[in-house]
């Protein structure tokens, strides 16, 4: 089995749900005493959204780079962003690091492609929406048309992740608000709605769509982890 090298802490919420989906499918895999082998580094994520939220990425790249050293130190062969925002970083990670990096996009697109799906719609915070860094590479590298909700509504599912999600907050009001957004990416021609922020798994369910939902926190862990026993 490879150790698993999580960078995490953003938020600790959602890095909580790939320590249980790793280590169950390990489980599912090896049997009911087996667990993963992995090496965490966990931010205070107080300190990346402030660094986020004031555009200071190649700060943010040199604690990224800092981690994967450091996982790598303590014995990681995989390395994992816990977050999709932060693949903005990944480039940076890639560069310093003789480690190889599961990106998070890549077992999405799979996965999406695998059910037929071409043209989707994506949540997530208004750095993954607005930015290049995400949609470009579920364009360029797999095919896919990517659908963004309106202004007001990445507004307000960027303000759902920042100040409920991250906190561990779950108010129905807001799932009422994301599935009105979900609504009307569908309207638009969605055929599935990705799910790229890691907390937005912890408010909605399948119950909530007209079309399937693709969890990027699921799918990463579990590609994960396949490669982990591969």
């Amino acid at each position: 089995m490879k150790t698993l090298g999580l960078i995490g802490g953003m938020s600790w919420e959602s890095t909580s749900e790939y320590y249980r989906l790793i280590n169950q499918g390990v489980r599912d895999r090896l049997g009911p005493k087996a667990s993963a082998r992995l090496a965490l580094w966990s931010f205070d994520f107080a300190e990346i959204a402030a660094l986020q939220a004031a555009g200071e990425w190649h700060a943010l790249d040199a604690l990224m780079v800092d981690a994967a050293r450091r996982l790598e130190a303590a014995g990681a062969e995989l390395l994992l962003i816990c977050t999709n925002s932060v693949h903005k970083s990944a480039p940076a990670i890639e560069a310093a690091s003789a480690l190889p990096l599961l990106h998070i996009v890549d077992p999405c697109a799979a996965a999406l492609k695998a059910d037929g799906h071409a043209r989707v719609g994506l949540l997530g915070t208004a750095f993954t929406m607005e930015q290049t860094f995400y949609r470009a590479r579920l364009e360029e590298q797999h095919g896919l048309e990517v659908l963004i909700p309106e202004a007001d509504d990445r507004a307000e599912v960027h303000r759902v992740i920042y100040e409920e999600l991250v906190a561990g907050r779950i108010e129905p009001s807001s799932r009422e608000a994301y599935r009105g957004v979900i609504a009307r990416l569908a309207a638009r021609g969605a055929t599935a709605i990705i799910l790229g922020c890691t907390e937005i798994m912890l408010l909605i369910g399948p119950e909530d769509s007209p079309v399937p939902l693709y969890d990027t926190t699921r799918l990463h862990a579990e590609a994960a982890v396949m490669l982990a026993l591969a």
